[in-house]
């Protein structure tokens, strides 16, 4: 450990964001990097603990806690403090693909057990990170990286979000003949069009995936396996097949169905990047909120998303909903570092609809019970319901409360209450069986269906996840394929 007293020599500094009434101007990333000096006395934070949580990667009560990727967090935390970033970036993509990635739009399973934050603030793993990768590229330390040697096998993955990616760039690099099937224009899948471009600017991914290709891996884009590409012709053509079509089947809400003026939060969001990126948001060319009352559903990651979007698309009110109870503010007593932390959180769409409206948007127990329509024959209102945990039949609900009913003002709702699973028609394609969830059902433990020459990683196999999940699941597929085509493996 380079500074041992440093965790009580420097308070945790974060990188600075911009004020929230600035940053809606625009759709780029708004938190520049801490200079060098300050950096390196975040890295001197790190105390290099003895049993280092932070990358562990372990269930504890029922959530994750410590980097599923097993990131070296102590090791290049202090090559942090100590200036050496080229070592830094060697232990650092040892164990990550994209830690440009991660290092922006990860909720920091590490820091959440960092030994630091038992009794103060956490290391600042996430921009340690983040800053490690960034330097590597501004240096040019980032090549191309060829193999030696190709093994004369071939890959099929279908589908490039960071499980595809990561499953490609891996089994690319062994030797194997990777191809990449994605059925959208770009290569990313949801990095590209679930994330908005102020959390993950495009040119990001961009970046990625051209040296990917300048490495070898062929990415087929406009290309839907399944219904342009048959799953006969993939088998046919290569030794193995990859399935990462993630989660993407949204769960609706019965009483928004058919209205018009409702929307699923995927296609909201997708609609607006693809603006962004093809004209500079053209009217007319996407999902519009400007001058609208945004009711959104779902209080998760993507329903934040959504409100940020809808602020600077220039909406009227937004409104985002949630069916569960608010979590506490602070750590109940029940649930313990290094247990990953259920507490309340206000991320930046929040943060931007308090300071442009003067109230968190979130109302929580409540949904929507009715969609109501005017002459026209679009939205013009929605009735929200209050809802109650109750035990039914054994089994824990949120029950409507009688006469709990409210009228809100709506001209766009957007449904974020998470997905149920893969697309049917993919997995259909290659025979491969289903869980209860309705994802692809893999031999437990690996990622091999059952079908033959045919695997599956990350949201498709696991449901809907964290983009780290994706990048270790593509990872640890590609070191099963490996071992599948050649008898061995040398993947990590």
């Amino acid at each position: 450990m380079g500074k041992p007293t440093g965790f009580l020599e420097y308070d945790r500094r974060g990188n600075p964001g911009q004020p929230p009434l600035e940053r809606i101007k625009h759709w780029n990333e708004f938190h520049p990097m801490l200079p060098e000096v300050e950096r390196r006395e975040q890295g001197a934070r790190c105390m290099e603990c003895g049993v280092p949580f932070c990358q562990s990667g372990v269930e504890l009560a029922g959530m994750f806690t410590g980097c599923p990727l097993h990131n070296l967090v102590p090791e290049w935390n202090d090559l942090v403090y100590t200036g050496n970033l080229n070592h830094a970036l060697s232990r650092l993509t040892k164990t990550n693909c994209f830690p440009e990635f991660t290092g922006r739009v990860c909720p920091a399973l590490c820091e959440a057990a960092c030994t630091c934050g038992l009794h103060g603030d956490p290391v600042t793993v996430k921009e340690n990170e983040l800053a490690i990768i960034e330097a590597g590229f501004a240096s040019g330390a980032i090549v191309p990286q060829l193999p030696a040697v190709r093994t004369g096998k071939r890959v099929a993955v279908v589908g490039s979000g960071p499980a595809g990616l990561a499953a490609a760039q891996q089994l690319n690099r062994r030797g194997h003949t990777v191809t990449v099937f994605e059925r959208e224009d770009r290569v990313g899948g949801l990095l590209v069009y679930g994330i908005p471009n102020m959390k993950l600017q495009k040119e990001i991914i961009a970046r990625r995936t051209e040296l990917m290709a300048a490495e070898g891996v062929e990415l087929r884009t406009s290309c839907d396996v399944g219904r342009d590409v048959s799953a006969r012709q993939l088998l046919d053509e290569y030794d193995a097949v990859i399935l990462c079509c993630g989660a993407k089947k949204p769960r609706s809400l019965p009483a928004a169905e058919g209205v018009n003026g409702a929307y699923y939060a995927v296609d909201f969001l997708t609609s607006t990047t693809k603006s962004l990126l093809n004209s500079g948001l053209a009217k007319g060319t996407y999902i519009d909120a400007e001058g609208k009352d945004v009711v959104i559903v779902g209080g998760g990651d993507t329903g934040n998303d959504c409100v940020g979007t809808a602020i600077r698309h220039g909406c009227k009110s937004v409104i985002q909903l949630e069916m569960m109870p608010k979590a506490p503010d602070s750590r109940a007593a029940d649930n313990p570092w290094p247990q990953w932390p259920y507490v309340c959180k206000t991320d930046y769409g929040q943060e931007e609809a308090i300071a442009v409206f003067g109230a968190d948007p979130r109302r929580y127990q409540t949904t929507v019970k009715e969609c109501r329509a005017g002459e026209s024959g679009a939205l013009c209102s929605v009735v929200t319901v209050k809802l109650e945990p109750r035990v039914e039949d054994g089994r824990h609900i949120m029950a409507q409360v009688p006469g709990s009913e409210q009228e809100l003002p709506c001209q766009l709702l957007l449904i974020a209450a998470g997905f149920l699973g893969p697309e049917d028609y993919a997995a259909d394609a290659f025979g491969v069986d289903r869980d209860g969830r309705s994802n692809v059902a893999t031999v437990p433990g690996r990622y091999s269906t059952g079908a033959e020459k045919v695997f599956a990683a990350g949201d498709m196999r696991r449901g809907q996840s964290l983009v780290v999940w994706g990048i270790a699941e593509g990872r640890a597929a590609a070191k099963e394929v490996d071992e599948y085509l050649m008898g061995y493996t040398n993947l990590t």
